[in-house]
């Protein structure tokens, strides 16, 4: 039988039961990670870490739904690699508007887009849908919510498919991640071509970087470092904070200052 706060494993009979204030819908991706993770490690990746946080919010008395994850994402600079499977932000935005529809049907009105993939951009689409849909939406990339810890943890930064992530992969799903004969990684070392332009470099200008000139196979960032213990440490930082989120959102009440 299935956890009453896992809709996907859940059950009518548990379902309609129950009275949840929140919900997590999960984002991820389909598209490649070097050459030693899988084209699902974003989505992997987001239904483990919802699962985790849901689970642990559970238990700190969270009325909390996890939907199923999302596995498509914008890919519009990964396009020159096979399979990199993309939705157009236009058209993640009306997935994401009648996804939410749907879920303020069933009375839910605190819904936490917790996004796995650094291709979806989310935060024009709350301020879109700001004041048309009736529920209030929060953005959790979490990627970006570990800077304070990040280098208590890691070597290497990892901006797609490099330490961080392959860390990940090494603690949850292991036996998707390509060795080499000589148990190294199966992997290229994640070197990228360096802009030509000082501006793009230090960030005062940017683009949509093309990944097939910016990387070689996908990968940027090196992933040598990675240990399936770094991946623990992350997962307890990442529950610690969104199950207390999440628990607080929970609890509040949506009055006429809500979230203030």
């Amino acid at each position: 039988m299935g956890t009453s706060w896992n809709l996907a494993t859940a059950n009518y009979g548990q379902i309609r039961t129950q009275r949840f204030e929140v919900a997590v819908l999960p984002f991820g991706a389909t598209e490649p990670h070097n050459l030693h993770l899988p084209y699902g490690t974003d989505t992997l990746e987001a239904t483990i870490i919802g699962e985790q946080i849901c689970a642990a919010a559970t238990q700190l008395g969270a009325k909390v739904i996890l939907l199923p994850t999302i596995p498509y994402g914008t890919e519009t600079n990964l396009r020159e690699f096979p399979l990199a499977i993309n939705l157009n932000p236009s058209t993640l935005t009306l997935v994401i508007k009648d996804l939410v529809q749907s879920i303020a049907q069933s009375n839910i009105r605190k819904i936490v887009l917790l996004n796995s993939h650094g291709g979806n951009d989310f935060k024009p689409v709350l301020r879109e849908l700001y004041g048309s849909v009736d529920a209030h939406l929060f953005l959790c990339n979490w990627y970006q919510m570990i800077g304070d810890q990040y280098s208590q943890i890691f070597r290497e930064r990892d901006d797609h498919a490099g330490e961080m992530e392959t860390s990940l992969a090494l603690a949850y799903f292991p036996e998707l991640v390509a060795f080499d004969h000589d148990g190294r990684l199966a992997a290229d070392d994640g070197t990228c071509r360096q802009l030509r332009f000082e501006a793009l470099r230090k960030g005062w200008v940017n683009i949509s970087r093309p990944w097939h000139l910016l990387t070689t196979n996908s990968g940027a960032s090196s992933p040598h470092a990675a240990s399936a213990e770094k991946g623990r440490k992350l997962m307890a930082v990442l529950v610690e904070r969104l199950s207390q989120f999440i628990a607080e959102l929970s609890d509040s009440a949506i009055d006429e200052t809500f979230p203030f």
